[in-house]
């Protein structure tokens, strides 16, 4: 599949990226829109992945020092499956290095685990629940 991935500052992001965030957590998982928006989106950097000029997918990255944390990652319900979230994940672990980062965390959904897992994050802690979904923390830490 032929797409792109872009990973810039909320100033860019924000109109491309609100829409498929709006379709996939507050539409589709039912996540409270005032939970959604955060006081971290203007800080975060933000992976925009496109397929034919159609944005298809989203990330936000949050650096803290040498600590990462992904979050908000989402692709369109009917593109799930064919390896974009692994290219856009693989793309925030490249920015993550070129920015010195030794350490990502995330909160996975726990149907997602095992897709966290294939690419090096490992599950720790006990099962909590974020905005009425289950979660585990998971953790990859980088050379």
């Amino acid at each position: 599949m032929n797409i792109s991935i872009q990973i810039t500052h909320w100033d860019e992001a924000k109109s491309q990226v609100m829409p498929i965030r709006h379709e996939i957590f507050i539409k589709e998982q039912k996540v409270p829109e005032e939970l959604e928006w955060d006081e971290f989106d203007q800080d975060a950097l933000h992976a925009i992945v496109k397929k034919d000029h159609e944005v298809i997918g989203t990330a936000r990255l949050i650096i803290d020092n040498t600590i990462a944390r992904i979050g908000r990652m989402a692709i369109k319900k009917e593109l799930r499956g064919q390896g974009i979230g692994q290219e856009m994940l693989e793309a925030l672990v490249t920015k993550s290095l070129e920015l010195d980062v030794s350490l990502i965390k995330l909160h996975a959904q726990v149907h997602a685990v095992s897709f966290y897992a294939k690419l090096g994050f490992v599950a720790h802690g006990e099962i909590f629940s974020e905005a009425g979904i289950d979660h585990v923390n998971m953790q990859k830490v980088l050379q």
